[in-house]
């Protein structure tokens, strides 16, 4: 539309502009002719001319400004018209002009005045369509054709729209990187691909660990409800019901270490604390966690040492512990007899750091990557035997993310394992 107006405003222009040159010329041959019959046959010649355009006005005019004829106006009404300039440059140099409105007609006209033979000034003058007038005229025509343009825009830019669209519409986000489509959009179907590996690798892991909690619940549950129709049976000497009730125990309490286990990454994965995040002594909760173990370090003939420092963490006091208690405990179950647990607290390069190094069976390279995957276990053989559920390494990856903190493990089969806990960030991630 604004295209249409511009487009508009110029064409008035340039035909107002081009009318007004054309008239001129017109004027000035007309009077040119008018004025060589003038000279030739007279002044009365003008007064009986016929063939004068109707919309030209001659008037002639004497050289005081008298007014002598007037194919318009009667004379003896009309004013003085010495101080006209077109008059004024007609007696000074042969011929004026002007463009003024007409004090006696009230419109806007081009005067073109020539002086005769006799002195007198032979006047034309025709009257010259506003902008106004044109732009009217046009009207009706400039409506039709912005009805028109604007149909034809509408219909092409939606084509092109389409057009440009179709690609986009059609796309395979299951496989966007075969799409054949605008180079601009690479980095958008990368990002997606990527999207839909990380979506297509969780939804493998949402199965594998609905998979292994299915057999993990199921494995202890299995046990207990074999054990106890045994004994509802009456299967079971009396003297050894005592031996079933304690495997019946242990299987339940392995069920309910389970539970609480899943319980307690699930709040890891939502950040479910409600507690707010304080300031924690490390090496205080590294040391309650030592002695809350030593009884079952002391049934599996394990030394634990606590050193080092009290050194300062923001963070949530649960999970923190959980972190370490998990981390303990395992290099209490797969030590060897007779074996050490060094715990330390302390800062290295000003980075409060938590260090738990072990002599046990220790984790093969191949795997130590997968290590803290859940229900992974290295020695499953070993884990069933301590009671294991495969999700404490899990959780102390979890715990340490939600603490900012960074994990490394150093491990060498037969020698043991250094599981290092550094707070790199020192404040405990929201």
């Amino acid at each position: 539309m604004l295209t249409v107006v511009v487009a508009f405003s110029i064409m008035i222009g340039e035909i107002y502009h081009e009318g007004r040159s054309n008239m001129q010329r017109e004027i000035a041959q007309e009077a040119e002719y008018l004025s060589d019959c003038i000279n030739h046959f007279g002044g009365s010649y003008i007064e009986q001319l016929g063939n004068l355009q109707n919309t030209t006005r001659a008037t002639l005019i004497s050289p005081d400004g008298q007014v002598l004829y007037d194919s318009v106006e009667d004379e003896i009404t009309l004013e003085d018209h010495s101080k006209r300039p077109e008059i004024i440059d007609a007696l000074a140099n042969g011929t004026g002009t002007d463009l003024r409105s007409s004090d006696s007609v009230k419109v806007q006209r081009f005067y073109y005045a020539k002086r005769l033979d006799d002195g007198n000034i032979l006047r034309l003058s025709k009257e010259l369509d506003s902008i106004f007038i044109i732009a009217l005229s046009l009207a009706p025509l400039v409506i039709l054709m912005t009805i028109v343009i604007t149909f034809i825009a509408i219909l092409s830019s939606r084509r092109e729209a389409d057009r440009l669209v179709r690609p986009i519409n059609d796309l395979d986000l299951n496989d966007p990187l075969k799409n054949e489509v605008y180079e601009e959009l690479q980095p958008l179907l990368l990002r997606i691909d990527r999207q839909n590996k990380e979506t297509a690798a969780n939804e493998n892991l949402r199965k594998e660990f609905s998979a292994n909690v299915s057999h993990e619940l199921k494995t202890p549950l299995t046990s207990i409800s074999g054990y106890a129709e045994i004994m509802k049976e009456g299967l079971v000497r009396e003297e050894d019901i005592p031996k079933f009730s304690e495997k019946i125990y242990r299987e339940a309490q392995r069920l309910m270490r389970l539970i609480d286990d899943i319980i307690r990454l699930s709040r890891l994965d939502e950040n479910e604390f409600f507690a707010s995040k304080e300031q924690l002594d490390l090496y205080d909760i590294a040391n309650a966690v030592c002695d809350r173990l030593s009884d079952e370090a002391q049934r599996r003939n394990v030394r634990i040492t606590m050193s080092g420092s009290h050194e300062t963490v923001m963070g949530f006091k649960q999970p923190l512990d959980e972190m370490v208690y998990n981390i303990c405990e395992n290099a209490i179950k797969y030590n060897t007899e007779n074996g050490k647990i060094d715990v330390w607290v302390g800062r290295v390069d000003g980075v409060v750091t938590l260090r738990v190094k072990d002599t046990g069976i220790g984790i093969p390279e191949s795997e130590q990557e997968r290590a803290f995957e859940r229900f992974y276990r290295v020695d499953k053989s070993h884990s069933k035997e301590t009671g294991g559920t495969g999700l404490g390494l899990s959780i102390v990856k979890h715990s340490a993310m939600l603490h900012g903190a960074v994990i490394d493990m150093e491990s060498k089969v037969g020698v043991g394992t250094v599981m290092t806990v550094s707070f790199v960030n020192g404040e405990a991630a929201v």
